[in-house]
């Protein structure tokens, strides 16, 4: 055991981001760079890109503006039109700094909420559907891409991710603290799959219609924010096209999930 955790350890040292090395996970210079290296390095871009045009091929294409919630370190706005920016940091590229359970939109103004690896870090999720209910016009969805429980990934997040992974959490809370390094990696599957009555009982002006297990190694592969990239970008394509050839057949080797709530009609 202290063999593994060692040899572990080792792997996650040769292969740390030096870019992010040494900072403030919490520090919104932190989140800055963050959105720096991710235009820096291309295979990570690709992946963004392909997470956008996701996120964007299942909003409304008409109506009033988009959310993006905890944009960070994100560029959804430079890929899709009417959409607003926001963080619960002051940030250079953010539009607006807002508390995600208490939504500064008049009710049923939203066209949508998108959200990118978001939803894991936010203390009441409960707190944030009830107000993205009232917020969203009928038909208007919420979309995001999380991370995901399967046995692939458990193994993955809890031997190398710095982020709490707990699918065994009884709360869909947190105790609120930073913004960043709070979290539960396994929220999501907590509330959509394992709770998933529970939300249809809570929430019943929102409608899942769709849980999609996404990408079991391309994100590993672009080395994500904390790792270095083990291939260029130019080989993205074809790592792409493996990669959702495999969750097609093994989707226990998903490590993240494409999430869609729509908003009832009245």
């Amino acid at each position: 055991m202290n063999t593994t955790k060692k040899t572990r350890g080792l792997l996650s040292r040769l292969l740390a981001e030096p870019a992010m090395e040494d900072l403030d996970l919490d520090a919104p210079q932190t989140t800055t760079a963050a959105r720096a290296l991710i235009q820096s390095k291309p295979f990570l871009r690709r992946v963004y890109d392909d997470w956008y045009a996701r996120l964007s091929a299942a909003l409304p294409s008409s109506g009033g503006p988009v959310l993006e919630l905890g944009s960070g370190g994100g560029f959804l706005p430079t890929v899709a039109g009417g959409v607003i920016a926001s963080d619960i940091q002051p940030l250079p590229h953010v539009d607006v700094v807002i508390d995600a359970g208490r939504l500064p939109f008049r009710s049923g103004t939203l066209r949508g909420i998108a959200m990118t690896n978001v939803l894991h870090h936010l203390p009441d999720s409960a707190a944030f559907f009830a107000d993205a209910a009232r917020c969203l016009a009928p038909g208007a969805a919420i979309v995001m891409i999380e991370p995901w429980v399967t046995p692939w990934s458990r193994w993955i997040y809890g031997s190398f991710h710095h982020e709490p992974f707990d699918p065994d959490a009884a709360s869909w809370s947190m105790t609120a603290g930073q913004p960043l390094s709070m979290a539960n990696g396994a929220l999501p599957w907590i509330i959509f799959h394992r709770d998933r009555r529970l939300f249809d009982q809570k929430f019943p002006a929102l409608e899942v219609v769709e849980v999609r297990p996404l990408m079991p190694i391309v994100y590993l592969l672009s080395g994500g924010l904390s790792m270095r990239a083990l291939l260029p970008g130019w080989l993205y394509p074809c790592c792409a096209w493996f990669d959702r050839a495999l969750v097609s057949v093994m989707p226990w080797t998903a490590m993240f999930a494409q999430i869609v709530v729509r908003r009832r009609p009245v």
